[in-house]
């Protein structure tokens, strides 16, 4: 699915005259924590590309793996508890890869496949990102992981910028050659391919720098400054920030700096973002973003105490899944009117990102930029919303599109081989949407306090749940 969308992209593009010889440089972004399994034999389909057929068709046969696991897998739970194990433990494991052991993992996601299903892992040449799978079209050839998605895999040591030799062993047999190389997130892996230039009019010279995740292309696209808090809202909301040290936390993740090498981005993950707003705002708001934001509009802080918790999907922290609702006095009860759901999505979803990137070690203050990038950061009420659970302005960007930015400018990073801070000297300076209502910061404080409370009890019976 993914090679035959490649073909309609370049297809569509060439139709409307789009100058591939104009380009000099490119990278991109793919979506983090997917794998792609090649097929052994395929490296020489790939070098040996014909402009007469596409690339669907010469790479239907090309994968060991037909369907990739992707960021919401949630059916290694077992695998990344063996992982824990072997290599000493979750903090251990969050010590050496920046993360304990999580579900959506591609490290646990290849121990799964090599155990369940040895003979297609066996014949696998080589495991891919999706990132450096795109980069792969790219170029022609197996196309190396760079430090920075390689960072959300259980598997990179992020202290030696190496494989870890434990976690490979635990997860897969020749596991190391299977992967490749890992390489900085700014470096040139080659130049476009023949079937590129034959095909599509591409320049011959056209240099590729490293493909990465779409989370840490969002942070070069946001040109951050140190103390900012980053909130990507998208199919899975994060938020992430700019550290120059890491330390082991069981909670949220630290990967390697996609611009700087030499530092970190913390980052903390939830599954349950925008397709659960976009749930509740056809359910209760007949499907307009207008009246979704009348609601919010209209409706008073902290929701009267009513508090929803909204896990459409097994969420990742805590581990649990469903909805609930609660009123005022921490009691169950069975729904919100529309208004009042409306609220509670976004509040209960607000309150989570906050404190848990604040167990992540991240401090928000008053003086804290909150930039906003992803699909909801178009919508204002919104914004006031996560201004007010904060405690700190937001400020938005006049491109939304934070990770497609980023990947511009991580190919001008890699092929000037200039600083950070020159590539993005015109950086559109953010705009302040949104500063927090008076008497914000007290209501969601006794807020937060009741949600992790009611969060931590569902956490735990799931928990007694799974065992059972």
């Amino acid at each position: 699915m993914w090679v035959k969308a490649f073909d309609i992209l370049l297809d569509r593009m060439k139709e409307d005259g789009f100058p591939f010889n104009r380009l000099v440089c490119i990278s991109g972004a793919g979506q983090q924590h997917g794998s792609v399994y090649w097929k052994k034999g395929t490296k020489e389909v790939l070098k040996n590309l014909t402009e007469k057929a596409s690339l669907h068709e010469q790479l239907q046969n090309g994968f060991s793996i037909p369907d990739s696991p992707i960021w919401m897998d949630a059916s290694t739970t077992k695998n990344c508890r063996e992982l824990e194990d072997k290599v000493g433990g979750p903090l251990k494991l969050a010590e050496i890869t920046g993360s304990r052991g999580f579900e959506r993992y591609t490290g646990n996601q290849i121990m799964k496949i090599s155990q369940t299903r040895p003979s297609e892992y066996e014949i696998t040449e080589r495991i891919s990102l999706v990132s450096s799978f795109a980069a792969s079209l790219l170029i022609g050839d197996y196309a190396p992981i760079d430090l920075s998605d390689g960072s959300g895999m259980n598997l990179l040591d992020i202290t030696t910028k190496k494989w870890s030799p434990k976690c490979l062993q635990a997860c897969g047999s020749d596991l190391s050659s299977k992967l490749g190389d890992m390489v900085s997130s700014k470096q040139i892996i080659g130049s476009v391919s023949q079937f590129l230039i034959g095909r599509y009019n591409f320049n011959p010279s056209c240099k590729v720098v490293a493909f990465t995740g779409d989370n840490p292309a969002s942070l070069a696209g946001v040109a951050p400054k140190l103390g900012d808090a980053i909130i990507s809202l998208g199919s899975s909301d994060t938020v992430f920030s700019w550290l120059s040290r890491q330390t082991a936390e069981l909670e949220g993740h630290i990967f390697v700096n996609p611009i700087d090498s030499d530092t970190y981005m913390s980052l903390v993950c939830f599954k349950n973002g925008s397709l659960t707003r976009e749930r509740i705002k056809n359910e209760c708001a007949e499907g307009s973003w207008d009246k979704f934001s009348d609601y919010l509009k209209n409706t008073p802080m902290g929701n009267n105490g009513n508090i929803g918790i909204y896990f459409d999907v097994m969420e990742i922290q805590p581990l649990a899944q469903g909805i609930f609702h609660f009123n005022k006095s921490n009691e169950k009860v069975s729904s919100f009117p529309h208004d009042v759901e409306v609220r509670a999505v976004i509040e209960s979803q607000m309150i989570a990102r906050k404190m848990y990137m604040e167990m992540r070690g991240m401090h928000v203050g008053p003086d804290t930029r909150i930039l906003a990038t992803g699909g909801a950061s178009l919508n204002k009420a919104i914004l006031q919303v996560i201004s007010d659970v904060f405690g700190a302005p937001v400020f938005v960007s006049d491109i939304p599109n934070s990770a497609a930015l980023g990947s511009c400018y991580r190919a001008k990073h890699g092929l000037d081989g200039c600083e950070f801070t020159d590539v993005v000297r015109s950086h559109p300076q953010p705009e302040c949407v949104a500063v927090p209502a008076e008497g914000a910061r007290q209501i969601y404080k006794e807020m937060t306090v009741r949600y992790k409370a009611l969060e931590k009890t569902l956490a735990n019976n799931s928990r007694v749940d799974s065992r059972t």
